[in-house]
């Protein structure tokens, strides 16, 4: 994944799709905030860095030839860096503390489940917040420096912490009242943890039980990026002076994970799909959807982008974030998909389209996408059906 040029995100705007802003105040930050959600949802705008992590290292299993793309997903969360990103990602965890500080009343001597719990930060919150007791699953390494975590903060008699894959383990109880997980990959659903919070909520979750967070939705907007594209794509095309355009054809079916600068966009954003993580099924991850996108402006389109927004509907106070080109960066940065094609749209002119999202049949954890796109335009005309690999 390479860092674009010239990045200027401007971590002070916001896209606001009804035009409703909420704000709240911190209650250990005084701080506004404001976010892009579907429905008006809070998000962090001004947070301070996350208590950092405990200086030890981590053992490793040796690699051996039986080891799956499963097992070299656990094993990277062995390591402490990962975790480092995901806990400096201020809007991230931030917005974790608030929804759980500021909700008191929803954890209150509850049983909360925490699924893929990594260094126990999202199970420490919950203590803190009154549960009764916390049980925190973690199937990498961390869950050894989770326990020492936990320990050293004085909140043994309340977290417990499993060392194994939600689908393996035994709880010590028969229910939860809640379960929470940070499990968003890039593209929303690469990588992730969904279809395990959703067995951990067929298994154990109490009737009228929670689900933090219970709503996720994927957007889709087109942007110029024509300095980027060159450098990334048709670099292959002439390497010091040798063809090498057959890399250039994998170069483009891999979407890029990077930051976007807002000032790129060239259409409106198209909400593709919302999931309900309370209610859906596994299945539903898998999915095709319609978009049409109109151009704001006259101007090339090189590449078509993909976030997410995430809420907790449950909150005193509706609550999220978004990771979209116009709100504070994340370390889900967006996810970009370059065309084959170059088009010259005018303002007001459509591209339109669908797009299949499904996981990979040999390895579930990465994400198949065939994208449908038109454009028939004054000065451009264009169909093509793009395949991309997530991996």
């Amino acid at each position: 994944m390479g860092r674009r040029k010239n990045n200027n995100n401007n971590s002070q705007s916001s896209m606001n799709i009804t035009n409703t802003i909420t704000r709240f105040q911190d209650e250990e930050d005084d701080t506004t905030v404001s976010s892009n959600l579907e429905d008006s949802v809070t998000a962090i705008d001004k947070a301070t860095e996350d208590e950092a992590m405990c200086d030890a290292d981590v053992s490793y299993t040796d690699a051996d030839d039986d080891k799956t793309s499963a097992d070299y997903y656990f094993d990277s969360y062995s390591h402490f860096g990962i975790h480092e990103e995901m806990l400096k990602d201020v809007v991230r965890t931030k917005t974790y503390q608030n929804v759980i500080y500021q909700n008191k009343f929803l954890f209150k001597n509850k049983v909360v489940l925490d699924v893929g719990a990594g260094t126990g930060i999202l199970s420490l919150f919950c203590a803190k917040a009154g549960a009764a007791h916390v049980y925190a699953v973690e199937c990498s390494h961390m869950a050894d420096m989770a326990k020492q975590i936990v320990e050293t903060n004085g909140f043994s008699d309340v977290i417990t912490v499993l060392k194994g894959k939600i689908e393996e383990i035994d709880l010590p109880v028969a229910k939860v009242d809640i379960i929470i997980s940070e499990w968003m990959g890039y593209f929303l659903v690469f990588e992730n943890m969904l279809n395990t919070v959703l067995y951990a909520r067929d298994k154990w979750l109490v009737d009228d039980g929670l689900v933090l967070p219970d709503k996720a939705s994927l957007y889709l907007t087109a942007i110029e990026d024509a300095e980027y594209k060159d450098d990334k794509i048709e670099f292959w095309n002439n390497v010091y002076g040798f063809n090498m355009s057959c890399i250039k054809k994998q170069a483009i079916m891999e979407p890029l994970v990077d930051t976007v600068d807002q000032n790129q966009i060239v259409t409106n954003c198209q909400l593709l799909k919302t999931m309900d993580i309370s209610k859906m099924a596994p299945g539903d991850a898998s999915f095709t959807a319609p978009f049409k996108l109109v151009a704001q402006r006259n101007d090339y389109i090189h590449a078509l982008v993909a976030y997410f927004d995430v809420s907790f509907t449950k909150c005193h106070k509706l609550m999220g974030f978004s990771t979209g080109p116009k709100s504070r960066a994340t370390h889900w940065k967006q996810t970009v998909l370059y065309l084959e094609d170059v088009l010259t749209i005018c303002e007001g002119e459509t591209v339109t389209g669908s797009m299949s999202v499904a996981p990979n049949k040999k390895n579930p954890r990465d994400v198949d996408i065939m994208l449908k796109y038109s454009l028939e335009g004054r000065r451009c005309s264009a169909s093509r059906i793009q395949y991309y690999k997530m991996r």
